[in-house]
């Protein structure tokens, strides 16, 4: 499913620098086509019906450079000369709004390529910012006040570097963000880094997180599951703080939490349901079990519905027939809680 998003962004990105392309291109058509017309009007060659047609093409291409703004598209592609430049739009020649968001739809490889072309263009800070904040959502560093100089490229270049020593080495990956000011040393702020990006390494990030409760703590404060039905917020908290392979004491300490959470942000299902932390966290364990039995090749006899409810209510005996069958069904069709 992730494979498939990035597919579909990759394509709507090159949809996008693609129309772009094609726009200035037709733009330096028009003009083209104007001055083949005026050059065969001035030669007599056209009838008088094609003229026509010719001086309404120039009125219109006329009222288009009035209506534009800023830098004047047209005299800038008349400016144009020799067949070497009749190719694609020279993005330094466009206005310089139009050329960011063109290459705004560029990776950093990418861009570090365009800036070698558009020098200009390509070294944008705006750019660069839009680059760093998409891929790593929170850093300190983004609400201080910053120095004469800063450059988001070079920041850009920083968070990737520690992202890798993060992927080797999550200690030492915390400490060169803090040495290079990106971080502040507070659980809080580390806890909002490590939810809002997602070029860590799970394997890595659970071994932080089993050695550092409280950054666990800030982070599980991160996640809201009001009106969430059970099975998917329990996958959503997986998403981000993924489960351990086998049972144990931090895959405990992780359904409590979750439970705790979970009953916090849902006060009237609560009330109405008569869930408390205790509940959930049964069915927790409830659900991660009936993922595996109906996700297993190695188990031939699935758990039905029937045994679900039955075997649930045993150890949740507050808990209605009818929700416990939902949660059934909610796994049955959607799959497990923490794939």
């Amino acid at each position: 499913m992730r494979m498939r998003l990035e597919v579909e962004k990759e394509k709507e990105k090159n949809y996008f620098i693609k129309t772009a392309l094609q726009m200035g291109q037709g733009l330096w058509r028009v003009a083209r086509n104007q001055q083949l017309q005026q050059e065969y009007g001035e030669q007599c060659y056209l009838p008088r019906e094609r003229g026509r047609r010719m001086a309404a093409s120039a009125d219109n291409l006329n009222h288009r450079r009035h209506c534009q703004s800023g830098t004047d598209i047209y005299q800038l592609l008349r400016a144009r000369k020799g067949k070497e430049e009749r190719g694609f739009i020279d993005l330094e020649m466009l206005p310089p709004e139009l050329g960011i968001t063109i290459l705004s739809y560029l990776n950093a490889t990418d861009l570090c390529l365009a800036s070698c072309v558009w020098q200009e263009l390509g070294n944008d800070e705006y750019l660069w910012q839009g680059l760093c904040k998409s891929t790593w959502g929170h850093c300190s560093i983004y609400n201080r006040r910053l120095p004469p100089g800063f450059s988001y490229r070079k920041l850009y270049m920083q968070l990737d570097e520690g992202s890798l020593t993060f992927n080797a080495n999550p200690q030492e990956g915390i400490g060169y963000f803090m040495s290079k000011g990106i971080l502040a040393d507070h659980p809080k702020e580390v806890a909002k880094f490590i939810f809002y990006t997602r070029t860590l390494n799970w394997k890595m990030l659970r071994i932080y997180l089993d050695e550092r409760r409280d950054v666990l703590d800030e982070l599980v404060t991160l996640h809201n599951f009001s009106n969430q039905f059970l099975p998917n917020a329990l996958r959503d908290f997986f998403r981000h703080i993924h489960a351990p392979e086998e049972r144990g004491e931090y895959l405990e300490t992780l359904i409590t939490k979750f439970s705790h959470r979970f009953c916090a942000c849902n006060p009237a299902l609560v009330r109405e349901m008569g869930l408390s932390p205790d509940a959930v966290y049964l069915l927790c364990y409830s659900l991660i079990l009936l993922s595996i039995d109906l996700s297993s090749p190695h188990v031939k006899n699935k758990m039905s519905k029937r045994e679900f409810i039955r075997n649930t209510r045993r150890a949740a005996q507050n808990i209605s027939e009818d929700f416990v069958g939902h949660l059934y069904d909610n796994i049955y069709l959607i799959g497990h809680v923490a794939a």
